[in-house]
């Protein structure tokens, strides 16, 4: 499935490809197709030019098959300043998820100092040699560059992601679909131990105050918590220029089907 695109246009559906399979079953849609889908429809039919995509929440409450796809859009509120939106994902169809974006008018920011946490100072991912083993990036879904620590590791995490495929056949990645497509991943990196990943995400939030200008997103967990078997991770997000935002998520305990 080299550089296969997930997703095919078909009318107004989007058809998934082999290269959508997820690690929980194999006839199941990995998450990160699911909230890059929802955010690159509402980017489409809702961006504009002059207000941030600020903030996208998206709800998965089912796990989808490879039916076809429908993605509905509702403005909720359309200010001078502020415009929220929802989306739904619709597999077969049957409601799987849902998505609302918070996209927020570009201004200046305003006088004054505010403290914020120091940036990373790492190796840039044209510095770090490429993995040996051919598992990482779920053999071939994405690129990656590791920095600090690995899966099945109990300590501190970084590492670089670059998207290798299209999302939707024909349709460049944007720099917010390069975001929505890679966030999932702060689940599985913030969320796994020395046992492995054992908790699968219910959802994805994504905060940005500005959009990546290069191809490679960081992730650096900074966050890990759980009781009773919910979890919630939490990584911050950079470009090769620094700090772009943040991605958390709500999990639950998991048994992966083999």
């Amino acid at each position: 499935m080299t550089n296969q695109p997930f997703f095919t246009r078909q009318d107004d559906r989007f058809m998934p490809t082999p290269a959508c399979r997820g690690p929980w079953n194999p006839q199941s849609l990995h998450g990160r197709v699911i909230v890059g889908l929802l955010g690159h429809v509402l980017e489409a039919e809702h961006g504009e030019p002059d207000f941030l995509p600020a903030r996208l929440t998206v709800d998965m409450y089912r796990l989808p098959d490879f039916s076809p796809i429908e993605v509905t859009t509702r403005v909720v509120r359309e200010g001078k300043r502020i415009k929220v939106v929802d989306a739904e994902f619709i597999s077969g169809g049957v409601s799987m998820g849902r998505a609302s974006c918070q996209f927020l008018r570009r201004t200046a920011n305003t006088e004054g100092t505010v403290w914020t946490p120091p940036n990373w100072d790492v190796p840039k991912p044209a510095d770090i040699p490429p993995p040996e083993d051919p598992r990482m990036g779920m053999g071939g879904m994405w690129a990656m560059r590791r920095i600090t620590g690995d899966f099945g590791q109990v300590g501190i995490k970084r590492t670089w992601m670059s998207e290798v495929r299209e999302l939707v056949e024909g349709e460049p990645l944007t720099p917010f679909t390069r975001v929505a497509v890679a966030a999932d991943f702060a689940s599985p990196f913030a969320n796994a131990g020395d046992k492995g990943l054992a908790y699968i995400n219910s959802d994805v939030t994504v905060y940005l105050h500005r959009l990546p200008v290069t191809e490679w997103i960081g992730f650096e967990v900074i966050n890990h918590g759980a009781s009773d078997g919910v979890a919630v991770g939490e990584c911050f997000l950079y470009d090769e220029q620094g700090p772009i935002g943040s991605a958390a998520c709500a999990a639950l305990a998991q048994v992966m089907k083999r």
